[in-house]
């Protein structure tokens, strides 16, 4: 069954039965089965077609995960009030395994396109938060994203390691994360930490922005003002 929801991603938003059985490595009687008994639950919906999508009830239970939807409600506030005084992308994001999970995102009808979604994941050593949230991890984290390879998006992502752990450093050291042109070449990103009550980091909050004319030094304390904020009222979060 996790199989057959995993089959699932932005790219495959609904899928026949043989593509769901397929994309899952079950046979097409063993897919129909469990999708019949998913289908059941609410974890998946079948359109007028014929085809699986994900079902709403998934979506509820989802809701209930403090690092997502719980971590999105407690931030939401901030987020816009961010929005509100730079009118730029505005970015939260949590980290899992050796990626960072987008859990939520406002866009600057203006603003830079950015490549990121809700849900979506990314790469840590290329984006603002992920280098945040590399940097707070535990030092295993950093072998693993190292073995696994330091993809190159642009001429200006970093993917030499020695170097990648001298910008970790420093962010260690600044409070805020600065990611130059390394997604896309017209992008910069200004990040900050979350922290929960421990003072454990848990989260990261970026602006993301045009890198012509843009300035890191000025965005930084509106950034680390609403990673504060959100820290404070996260803290509480798990006293409901």
């Amino acid at each position: 069954m996790l199989a057959l929801l995993g089959a699932f991603d932005a790219d495959h938003r609904e899928l026949t039965l043989t593509e769901l059985a397929r994309r899952a490595g079950l046979t097409l009687s063993t897919a129909q089965r469990r999708a019949s008994e998913l289908a059941a639950w609410g974890a998946l919906e079948r359109t007028d077609a014929g085809r699986y999508r994900v079902g709403l009830r998934l979506w509820e239970v989802g809701s209930l995960a403090p690092r997502g939807l719980g971590l999105r409600e407690v931030a939401l506030p901030f987020l816009e009030d961010l929005y509100v005084v730079s009118r730029e992308n505005v970015q939260l994001a949590v980290r899992e395994g050796t990626e960072a999970v987008f859990v939520e995102r406002i866009a600057g009808r203006s603003a830079v396109r950015v490549l990121t979604r809700v849900g979506g994941r990314f790469a840590l050593h290329a984006t603002g938060v992920g280098l945040v949230l590399l940097a707070h991890a535990p030092p295993e984290v950093f072998d693993q994203v190292v073995r696994a390879g330091l993809a190159s998006y642009t001429p200006a992502t970093i993917t030499d390691p020695a170097a990648l752990r001298g910008t970790l450093a420093g962010v260690r050291r600044d409070g805020y994360a600065v990611s130059r042109g390394a997604v896309t070449e017209d992008a910069l990103s200004v990040a900050a930490p979350i922290t929960d009550a421990g003072g454990h980091v848990v989260a990261a909050v970026s602006l993301v922005v045009a890198i012509d004319g843009a300035r890191p030094q000025a965005l930084a304390p509106l950034v680390r003002a609403a990673a504060r904020g959100i820290s404070r009222a996260y803290a509480t979060y798990g006293d409901r």
